[in-house]
């Protein structure tokens, strides 16, 4: 079968892609710390590129920059710390009277509908000893335990960990470079079209963090003032880690959801806390899903909210967690090479026969 050269190039482009894909879904767990540092680096290599331009050497503009955003991400994290050390010894004592109270309110309830079952009050009390006691000693005991059974995993995760620095910090290092080498690889007729191509990408990817950036702003302060109006102790934790944490979508509301309920538990111990938590979490999730994420991340890199849905379930499923952080920028990616594949379409004979 005869071919027009551009359609034997689009095949071969087709074809690389296919195989670059298979290769991520192979080799998608090691891959994680190396496209996990790549979409960082991407991210930050403006601001390092800002401060080069301002006569800063390129070494300790890079430790700059990757210092000031680990300690962001390190802030994140220990928005936690003030909520475990907080909830931690009221599960303890509060767990075992919640226990009691639905064995003696629900189970009677429960009961009267056909539905027959009990809790046993010394199991609660003696799972609450075991598993949130705050000897040192045992947690020390079950975390080697742990580790002996799972040893690869904690082993892969601390190496993960230590790993994604250095790879952000070399790819920061040699971004220029890196970019150059990848141009040169583009041949000399197509290095125009493809230069188009990108800086396209580029812009929407652009327009993708901003977008997102908005969205978790918006969403830190509602969940931060809900919480507060609803009189929650820890709302400013609770609130600006859900609304940082819609970053990577599900995980973080459901984490917060889980946070803002166990503060509900343990400081109003009723139905109150509930269903406060029930009403702002609701009204926060299609604040989310129909109005900002649509709005504010969906039209500023042109995909449609059901598209912005398929591709979170779908690269999701192909790629895991990796694949829940890349799901936009990739599916914006796919958009503007769609864009152009139909325009060269309809500009083509097949089209025009």
């Amino acid at each position: 079968m005869n071919l027009h050269p551009a359609q034997r190039l689009a095949l071969a482009w087709l074809g690389l892609a296919l195989g670059c894909l298979g290769f991520v879904w192979l080799l998608a767990p090691v891959l994680m710390p190396f496209v996990t540092a790549s979409v960082l680096a991407y991210a930050l290599a403006p601001a390092v590129e800002r401060l080069t331009r301002r006569r800063w050497p390129r070494l300790l503009s890079v430790i700059v920059v990757e210092l000031i955003a680990l300690a962001l991400v390190t802030g994140v994290l220990l928005l936690i710390v003030p909520i475990l050390s907080r909830e931690l010894p009221l599960l303890r004592e509060q767990i075992p009277l919640l226990a009691a109270r639905i064995n003696e309110s629900v189970v009677p309830l429960l009961r009267g509908w056909g539905i027959q079952v009990s809790l046993d009050i010394a199991s609660v009390k003696a799972f609450v000893v075991k598993y949130l006691n705050a000897n040192v000693d045992d947690s020390l005991a079950t975390l080697i335990s742990s580790a002996r059974i799972g040893g690869s995993f904690v082993l892969a995760l601390l190496g993960n960990l230590v790993l994604l620095p250095v790879v952000l910090f070399y790819l920061l290092l040699d971004w220029p470079r890196l970019i150059a080498w990848l141009r040169e690889l583009v041949p000399l007729r197509q290095q125009d079209r493809v230069q188009g191509f990108l800086s396209e990408c580029d812009e929407v990817l652009g327009q993708y963090l901003r977008g997102q950036m908005l969205v978790m702003a918006v969403l830190a302060a509602y969940y931060t003032v809900a919480l507060a109006l609803a009189g929650f102790d820890l709302a400013l934790p609770i609130g600006v880690f859900t609304g940082l944490g819609i970053f990577v979508p599900y995980l973080g509301f459901g984490l917060g959801a889980l946070l803002a309920t166990l503060a509900a538990l343990l400081q109003f111990a009723n139905l109150y806390g509930l269903m406060a938590v029930l009403l702002i979490y609701g009204i926060g999730q299609l604040l989310e899903s129909f109005v900002l994420t649509p709005r504010l991340v969906g039209e500023r890199i042109g995909l449609h909210p059901i598209a912005v849905i398929f591709a979170l379930l779908a690269f999701g499923h192909l790629f895991g967690f990796v694949g829940v952080l890349i799901a936009l920028p990739a599916g914006a990616l796919t958009l503007v090479a769609l864009r152009r594949a139909r325009v060269a379409y309809l500009a083509s004979p097949l089209y025009l026969r």
